[in-house]
Order: C-alpha cells, then structure tokens, then sequence
C-alpha cells in the first residue's frame, strides 16, 4: 500500500541512507533566488526547481518537477542554519525529505521518502519568465464538487460525459496515507488519469480529497479504515443524486488501501453496483507488512541477516500496538539497530547526515507516533476476507506482477477465495505484467523506482478496467 512504507522504513532505516559526496565547510550564502538540479535515484535523475525567498514569517520555498508536470509545490519546515539546508515535501506516500549543505552557489544533499531515497544537487540559477503551454479543454465536463457528511465537508471533481441520459458511475478512492483527489505521487497523477479515460467512454466519475487534504474539512486523527468506507457510501448518496448518474450503476474503485474501503462498504450497502480493486490486500495488516517489509528488503539487497532482525522488530512493533505497552523498549532496540547501520557508514556519509542519533531519533518518532494511531491497530488485525464474503456484486481485481508493496499472487489467492467461499461468481482478477504497485512498467517493482518511471500505466490496464465496467454495466444513456 502507498504509505505503508513509512512503518516500514522504522525497520529498514539503511534503505534512507545514500552516498553523498563530502563538502568542505563552507562560509555562509544566501538562499533567496532560483535554483535548479535534479534528484538522483538508482542512477536515475528527476529534475528538480526550487525557488527560494525570505519574506514574514520566515525562509520559504516552493519546488517544480517538470518530469512530473508538478508546478510552484509549496514546501514545508524551510530552515536554513548555514550551511545546512532543510525542507520537506508533502505527498501521497509520506513526507519527502531534503537535508543539504550549501557551498557557494550549490547545494548538496539527501533525499528521502519513506523506502525511497536518493541524493540532490541544486545550482543557483538565473532564468527568465517562460509562458506556461496551454492546455486542451477535454471532451467532456468537469465540476468542481462537494458534499457534507457528519465527520465533515468532502470536496472532490466530477467528471461526466457531455449530453443528456443517465451513465453508470464510480467513486474511486485513495490508498493509505492523506492523499488529494489526484492520489498523486511524485507528480504522477493516477486516478486523474483513470477519471480521464473512464469519463471518454462514458462513465461518471467522482475522485475526492481524503480527510485533511485539499479542499476536505472532515478530520483524519482518529480516523480508520472502516471510516473511510463510509466516506465511500456518502460519495455514492451523493451521486445518486446527480441527473446524469444511474443510481443503479454506480460502482467503487479502490487502490491499495481503498481496495480494503471498498470491500467493506459493498458489504454494508446495496446501492453498490460493482466493485473494481486494484493492488488490494486479501490478508491481514500484520501478514501483508511483514511481506512488503521482506520483499523491499530484499529487492534493495539487504542481508539475509538484517531481513530476519527487521522482522523481528516489526513483530514486537505489533506487539506494543496491541497492548499499549513496550514502546521504550522497541524504540531502543530500532535505535540501536539503526545506529549500527549508520556508524558503519563512510566518513563523508556520517557528515551529511550530521548529528547520527538525532537522525535516528526523527524517523523513529515519526513511525512509532504512526503506529500508535487507531489507524493502524485497525489495520494491523483487519482481515478483509470476512467483507469479501458478504460482498454480492461484480468484482475485478487487478495486481501488478512486480507490486512489492502488496505481492500479487498471495493476495489474488486470498482474494478469489474469499469471493468464492461468499457464493459470488461474478469475479475476474487479473495479474498485469511488469508492472508495480502503480501500474508503471517497473524493472524490480521497489518503491526506489517510482520517481524515475514515466508517468504513465502499463499497457492494457486501463482498458481492462473500462472495457470490465462497459461489459457489466453499460456506457452512456
């Protein structure tokens, strides 16, 4: 799942840490300006833009990656304590980090995403103004909308086919982690993508921001998948109450996490009509993170030893979710685990990473604070096979083979069996070739990949999806 991996990365901290070329101390510069380079991940670049200013109440900063068609992003905790630079992105699967050294006019450093990290480096530039390109309007509508439930206000795009008559429609919904209606990672924009091609062939679409994101004034904090599947069912109110929607087709797609919300909101309700998952787990949270836990490691060429420390780790991790207590002693033991892995660095690596125990320290709180949440002692025991059961409409599920953050065969045999023990007969899955947790053609299918990958689907997924939902539902009027 998307940000499953920032529990992970409490276990595979070694996976964050990246070679980053020494730096003399340098004599202290300033920021404000323009500044361009590119993000450095598997040997791989992405380009990269940030423009710096001082102003009230203090440094700020916004970032471009053009790659990605991601414009003016504005950038968290901006700090500058020469020669230390530090600024954080946020984005679907967690919190993008940069930590760099300013030496003239360069900035060097690391980045870090959950499972994902790399190096940067920025060089001040000075550049003109360049007119943005403009953009076709689409053939079809598209409305800015919104709906209130009791957690809150929900603020979304719905997208309709132009003309009179009434479409089969589908509310598509989020993985894991605050995500905004684009569930965009790394400037790739999936479900804007989806909505866009289902909306061609004549089906409604409603793609929301989750709780806390965007234009959304419902509250995440203490809030569970279970929840969210009821978000779903207020989209799908809300949609039967719209003249161009059939409110005898209206369906539900899951990515990831929303592959568990859909599940348990067919179940509950009768006005969905089918349900479309895409990378869904069909095991529990505990199985399905110690399998991902594994998998990364193993594509990232961890020992077999620190594979079986980790996840030893991530059990008593469980553990202490389960009962409240134990988190001292779990936070040693990651403490001491990781340190080990960080003084073995090479000189020039412990110097851009700075103080190692205070580093240690900031990624280790940021994963217990999330462990603690009810969130995940939802997750951690949740077993979907008991909502499949009772689920009685169409289902497609879809995997990628090289998906490492929710394996495919596991999950598609628990899946179809599930369905199957339920008495529903109605259910297509389907593995795609090649491709990983968001449908890119991947080379290993590890988080590390997804910056560098074109912003694009394997061939055939789409059209698996809309041609399953034209066969079963119908388009148009």
């Amino acid at each position: 799942m998307q940000t499953l991996r920032k529990f992970v990365s409490v276990l595979t901290l070694s996976m964050a840490l990246v070679t980053v070329a020494a730096v003399p101390p340098p004599p202290p510069v300033a920021l404000d300006g323009h500044w361009e380079g590119a993000i450095t991940i598997m040997g791989s670049e992405l380009a990269i833009r940030v423009d710096f200013r001082t102003g009230a109440p203090g440094l700020a900063a916004t970032i471009d990656i053009p790659q990605q068609g991601a414009s003016t992003l504005p950038l968290k905790s901006v700090s500058y304590q020469p020669p230390r630079v530090h600024f954080e992105l946020p984005a679907g699967p967690g919190l993008a980090t940069f930590e760099g050294v300013a030496a003239g006019e360069t900035i060097d450093g690391i980045f870090s995403q959950g499972a994902a990290s790399g190096t940067f480096r920025l060089t001040r530039q000075a550049v003109g103004v360049v007119a943005p390109t403009p953009t076709p309007a689409p053939p079809y509508r598209e409305e800015e909308v919104s709906f209130t439930t009791p957690a809150g206000t929900f603020a979304g795009t719905l997208t309709a086919p132009h003309g009179a008559g009434r479409h089969p429609a589908v509310v598509l919904i989020t993985g894991s982690g605050p995500q905004n209606r684009d569930e965009e990672l790394f400037g790739f924009k999936p479900f804007r993508l989806i909505a866009d091609h289902l909306t061609r062939r004549g089906v409604v679409v409603l793609r929301c921001d989750d709780r806390g994101v965007g234009g959304t004034t419902a509250k995440r904090e203490g809030s569970t998948t279970a929840d969210y599947a009821g978000d779903a069912l207020a989209a799908v109110a809300f949609l039967k109450g719209r003249a161009e929607v059939d409110a005898r087709r209206i369906g539900l797609l899951g990515h990831s996490e929303g592959g568990l919300v859909a599940p348990i909101a067919a179940a509950q309700s009768g006005d969905v009509a089918f349900i479309v998952l895409v990378s869904a787990s069909g095991v529990t949270g505990e199985r399905l993170m110690l399998a991902q836990a594994e998998a990364i490691g193993r594509a990232g060429g961890a020992p077999e030893a620190d594979l079986k420390a980790e996840a030893a780790l991530q059990k008593r991790l469980f553990g202490a979710a389960r009962s409240g207590a134990g988190w001292d002693e779990v936070r040693a033991e990651a403490k001491a685990l990781a340190l080990a892995k960080l003084t073995a660095l090479p000189a020039e690596q412990r110097q851009a990473i700075g103080d190692l125990g205070a580093y240690a320290d900031r990624v280790i709180a940021g994963q217990i604070t999330m462990a603690q949440t009810p969130w995940f002692r939802y997750f951690l025991d949740h077993d979907p096979a008991a909502d499949l059961a009772q689920v009685r409409c169409p289902v497609l599920a879809l995997f990628g083979e090289k998906d490492l953050q929710v394996p495919a065969e596991a999950n598609r045999e628990a899946i179809a069996a599930a369905l199957a023990r339920g008495g529903n007969h109605g259910v297509t899955t389907k593995v795609l070739p090649g491709a990983n947790h968001l449908y890119q053609r991947a080379v290993t299918g590890s988080p590390d990949e997804y910056p560098t990958l074109p912003k694009e689907f394997v061939a055939g997924f789409l059209d698996t999806i809309s041609g399953w939902i034209e066969a079963r539902q119908g388009a148009g009027s």
